[in-house]
C-alpha cells in the first residue's frame, strides 16, 4: 500500500482530475479577482476569517495556535472532501471555487488599497512559501474527491441500467479507497509542514 512506486503510478492515473481541479482553482482565482457578483459572499467569508485571526493573536501563544489551527483545519477538510467527493464530486468543485476565489479576491483587493503591500510583494512573500506546498496538497485532495464521484456516478449507472458492471465498479472503488490511504498521510504530513511555514516564515516576511 505504502510503497512509492504504487503511490507514484497511481498519481499518474489521476493526472487526468488533478489538472482539471488545476484548472478550476485557478480560473477561481481569475473570477473572485474580477467577478464583482461574489464580492459580497467573498466578503462574508473573509469576515469569518478575520474573527478566527482574532481569537488566535489573542491566545497565549498566537504562533503555536495558528499553526495547529492551519494545520487541522486544512488536513481535516482536505480529507473530508477526499471522501465527500462520493456525492458526485460537488464538493470538491465548491471547495475548488471558493478557495480560488478567495486567493483572487485578496489579491484584487490589495491591488486596490493604496499604501499596502504589492500584489506580487504578498504573492512571493505571503503566499509561495507556504502556497507552493499547501496548494498542491488542496488541489490533490480535491482531484481524488472528484475521482471518487465519477466512481460512485458510475456504480449509480451501473446499478440502474448495466447490472452485470456492478461488481467491477465495485472493485475499481474499493482499490481507489485503499490507494487514498497513502495519500491521505502524505497530504497530512504535506499540509503540516504548510502549516508551520505560514505560521512563521510567512508571518515573517510579511513584516519585513
Amino acid at each position: 500500500m505504502f510503497k512509492l512506486n504504487a503511490i507514484l503510478l497511481h498519481i499518474k492515473q489521476m493526472r487526468s482530475y488533478i489538472i482539471f481541479a488545476t484548472m478550476v482553482f485557478f480560473a477561481a482565482i481569475v473570477i473572485g479577482g474580477t467577478n464583482t457578483d461574489f464580492h459580497s459572499f467573498l466578503e462574508g467569508q473573509l469576515a469569518g476569517l478575520g474573527q478566527i485571526k482574532g481569537m488566535v493573536d489573542s491566545s497565549q501563544f498566537p504562533t503555536i495556535t495558528m499553526m495547529i489551527f492551519i494545520f487541522f483545519n486544512n488536513a481535516i477538510k482536505s480529507i473530508l472532501i477526499m471522501y465527500l467527493g462520493a456525492f458526485f464530486g460537488i464538493l470538491p468543485l465548491f471547495f475548488l471555487a471558493v478557495n480560488g476565489m478567495i486567493v483572487g479576491y485578496l489579491l484584487q483587493r490589495i491591488a486596490e488599497t493604496p499604501g499596502s503591500h504589492s500584489v506580487l510583494e504578498v504573492i512571493f512573500k505571503g503566499l509561495l512559501p507556504h502556497g507552493i506546498i499547501e496548494i498542491p496538497a488542496i488541489i490533490i485532495a480535491c482531484a481524488y474527491g472528484l475521482k471518487f464521484g465519477t466512481l460512485i456516478l458510475r456504480g449509480t449507472g451501473s446499478l440502474l441500467y448495466v447490472r452485470s458492471k456492478l461488481q467491477g465498479i465495485g472493485q475499481e472503488i474499493g482499490y481507489f479507497v485503499i490507494r487514498t490511504v497513502p495519500m491521505i498521510v502524505i497530504l497530512t504530513v504535506a499540509l503540516l509542514i504548510a502549516s508551520i511555514i505560514e505560521s512563521t516564515l510567512t508571518v515573517w516576511l510579511l513584516s519585513l
